[in-house]
């Protein structure tokens, strides 16, 4: 039975733009009308209008924590002009866990951006860090009380995404090839384009100006979170490994050095050859997304976060399988857990496990991978628990699988 920390957090993530629906002023609600074979997000599964019952079957399942998101395009419609009104929605959310006892983890961006601020350059724009930075503090107006504030979720993916949209919108004035979302990995694609490494010296650097920000405005544990691909060498190859991982993580772990925590995600585990990154093996107990089977690839990651952090405690912000078969989902979590525990054994710090995700939801782009302890009615927006979500709940309420 491991020793885990006093407050430890067990519960379950969600991204606003995934479960909202109808976020009009994102850039990527423009992207989903623009793209050849992307798939819209419309209403997604309306958690804009029933977080409070998303919410209550967490708590009720004996989850004590909930992470989601608040979206900056509907902060900050127009830029320098804040709505009150969105500022007061996600206050409820928050007031909303908080009354059922969940610990809220709020997510301050989930690789959306309002469409002004995409269209006057992005990330590379000149008045970037400053544009963040006022949205960062209209949403610390509303942060009393949020003991867990992420900035920036996996900057590594978000430097990467942009770079893929950006040369799909290119493409796709040339020809009708179909958009494939970073999260559906298949042999369509074999590996996943390496970040923009400019785009992610610019999100080192507005991480910081935010980090400053809510340690002024704010008593929240602040950190962001990077998505870790647990990747690890093939006989005699550990420099291309270090090579390819600085370009891919490290250069983000190493930003979260002096953080409150390093949020850590991981799915699976790809090996690193001469070339770089190895293709998933096809192989029928590959996920939906195309992803190897890997439960053990948390502990890999988490690993390897806090050497590279030198020790920054560890927040497992994501974690989960992509599959239709909930048995399925419930045998990769545990021994998933068996490594987290195995972790917290070995002393490293990890103060938490938000299973990702909370419900089936919009798959940048797809529909199709399904992730959720819960299923969606996406006519009815009726919600239907799966087994894995009172598995978790009995897991979280004993400590131990």
């Amino acid at each position: 039975m491991p020793q885990l920390p006093s407050g430890f957090l067990w519960g379950a993530a969600t991204a606003p733009h995934q479960v909202e629906g109808n976020n009009v002023n994102s850039d990527w609600w423009a992207l989903e009308q623009q793209m050849p074979g992307m798939q819209h997000s419309g209403d997604a599964i309306d958690s804009y209008h029933r977080y409070a019952e998303d919410m209550r079957l967490l708590a009720e399942a004996g989850l004590n924590a909930y992470r989601f998101g608040i979206e900056w395009a509907r902060i900050e419609p127009i830029p320098g002009e804040f709505s009150r009104a969105e500022l007061a929605h996600y206050r409820r959310m928050i007031d909303t866990a908080l009354d059922l006892g969940l610990t809220p983890v709020v997510t301050l961006h989930h690789f959306t951006n309002p469409r002004w601020f995409a269209e006057t350059g992005g990330w590379l724009g000149d008045q970037a860090i400053e544009r963040f930075q006022t949205y960062v503090r209209e949403a610390a107006s509303i942060l009393d009380g949020v003991e867990w504030v992420c900035t920036i979720n996996e900057p590594n993916m978000l430097a990467l995404m942009i770079g893929m949209a950006r040369d799909a919108q290119a493409q796709a004035q040339r020809s009708t090839k179909d958009w494939m979302s970073p999260t559906v990995e298949g042999a369509a694609r074999p590996v996943l384009p390496d970040p923009d490494p400019k785009i992610g010296a610019r999100l080192v650097e507005v991480h910081d100006a935010a980090r400053a920000v809510l340690k002024q405005h704010t008593g929240a544990a602040v950190g962001w979170t990077v998505a870790c691909q647990a990747l690890t060498p093939t006989p005699g190859n550990e420099d291309k490994l270090r090579e390819v991982r600085h370009v891919r993580e490290d250069l983000y772990l190493e930003a979260a050095r002096g953080d409150d925590f390093i949020g850590v995600q991981s799915y699976s585990s790809q090996a690193v050859d001469e070339n770089g990154v190895v293709p998933h093996p096809q192989s029928p107990d590959n996920t939906m997304t195309g992803n190897a089977y890997r439960p053990d690839a948390i502990g890999i990651a988490v690993r390897h976060a806090w050497e590279t952090t030198g020790g920054t405690p560890i927040l497992i912000t994501e974690n989960g399988i992509a599959t239709p078969d909930d048995t399925r989902r419930i045998a990769y979590t545990s021994e998933a857990l068996g490594h987290v525990f195995a972790a917290i054994d070995d002393g490293i710090n990890i103060r938490g496990y938000l299973h990702w995700s909370a419900l089936d939801n919009f798959e940048w782009g797809h529909w199709e991978p399904t992730f959720g302890l819960m299923a969606v009615d996406r006519t009815t927006f009726e919600r239907h628990p799966k087994p894995s979500l009172a598995w978790l709940g009995e897991v979280a309420r004993r400590g131990e699988i």
